[in-house]
């Protein structure tokens, strides 16, 4: 039976590996049982931001000279999924996902559980279309088999990290006689974004192939996962896929709820997934309960519209600042003000995933 354990830690600068490092040599963590590292850095976020590569490095680095292997193996063993940009109060951070088999337990209780899997490469020209959809939901099914989840009911919280096209990428493919999704290499990453969602709604069976087609994506916001969290980035040409749920084969002490922000300020979204998530209260959750949150995951996204709840806004049209930035910089406030933590990860760019403007939460806590 699989334990799953989940440590936050926080980091000074994107290539900070000593709180990892404190809690491997006090034998807190085993670095072969490291399956997946989720991390915020503090770059812009967009297809320039190199704090995420930057990061992944240093912690492959490190953890290869852990295992007695190269920084290569250890980045086909271990899902590092690095979303740029912490703007606002957001805390740079680390998410280690940390799991082993124990001996089996008797119990119909619903704990957490973590599948990995990997995709194929992708070609440009497949990035943002149904290639990338189909393989995305061949994968996610992997993942939950390796999570011994069977009922997508019980995922909560699927984790992506997904390329993204470059200048070079799309030469590629006209070289080859081939036309990519998109030309802007910074639309590239909402395109992948929301191709790699629409493969885990196709997975969950929140849609169905039929209704998603090449022309469907970045298109009709109708069409979304209640659970993707996706996140592009230049490091990678593959996408990695961090499924996090509960399931009664393991003997983990977490557990994992989740919610659906409507838009950037729904707070009562946050509350309800502190509650599913396992934390009891009323009105506000009081510090005991508060307590036992090892942190919260959520996606934030500026609605196409330019308004929320009938205010106009000017993320949209600032070109000073990309709109995926003032959106972290607002969701995060929203959940800091709850939880009271600024330390919890927000991924900008919420493309299919949860509905116009808004994006899924998800709390993993104590139980």
């Amino acid at each position: 039976m699989q334990k799953v354990e989940v440590y936050r830690i926080e980091t000074d600068s994107p290539d900070d590996v000593k709180g990892l490092a404190k809690l491997i040599d006090a034998g807190t963590i085993r670095p072969e049982e490291i399956v997946a590292i989720l991390g915020k850095t503090e770059g812009n976020g967009c297809v320039n931001d190199f704090t995420r590569g930057f990061s992944t490095f240093a912690l492959a680095v490190y953890l290869a000279g852990k295992l007695q292997v190269t920084p290569q193996e250890v980045m086909h063993k271990i899902a590092f999924i690095m979303s740029g940009g912490t703007e606002g109060v957001m805390s740079p951070h680390l998410t280690i996902f940390v799991k082993r088999e124990v001996p089996e337990v008797s119990s119909d209780i619903k704990r957490l559980a973590v599948g990995v899997a990997f995709t194929r490469d992708f070609l440009p020209e497949e990035l943002g279309r149904m290639e990338q959809v189909m393989e995305v939901a061949r994968v996610v099914k992997e993942a939950m088999s390796e999570a011994k989840i069977s009922d997508p009911r019980d995922v909560h919280f699927v984790q992506i990290k997904c390329p993204l096209l470059t200048v070079e990428r799309i030469a590629d493919a006209h070289k080859r006689g081939k036309e990519v999704a998109v030309y802007d290499t910074y639309k590239s990453m909402a395109y992948s974004r929301g191709a790699s969602a629409l493969g885990v709604a196709i997975a969950l069976g929140e849609l169905t192939p039929e209704q998603v087609t090449n022309e469907v994506i970045c298109h009709d916001w109708s069409l979304y996962s209640t659970v993707a969290s996706t996140s592009a980035g230049v490091e990678l040409l593959n996408d990695e896929i961090i499924v996090v749920g509960n399931s009664v084969d393991s003997a983990s002490e977490l557990r994992i709820g989740h919610s659906v922000m409507q838009d950037s300020i729904d707070a009562d979204a946050v509350r309800a997934a502190l509650k599913d998530g396992g934390l009891q209260f009323d009105c506000c959750p009081p510090d005991t309960e508060l307590n036992k949150i090892i942190n919260v995951l959520a996606k934030a996204e500026a609605d196409t519209t330019g308004m929320v709840r009938g205010r106009r806004n000017t993320m949209i049209d600032d070109s000073d600042i990309n709109h995926t930035r003032s959106a972290r910089a607002v969701v995060n406030a929203v959940i800091s003000s709850i939880v009271k933590d600024p330390m919890v990860y927000v991924s900008g760019g919420a493309e299919h995933q949860g509905p116009n403007g808004g994006g899924p939460i998800a709390v993993i806590a104590k139980i």
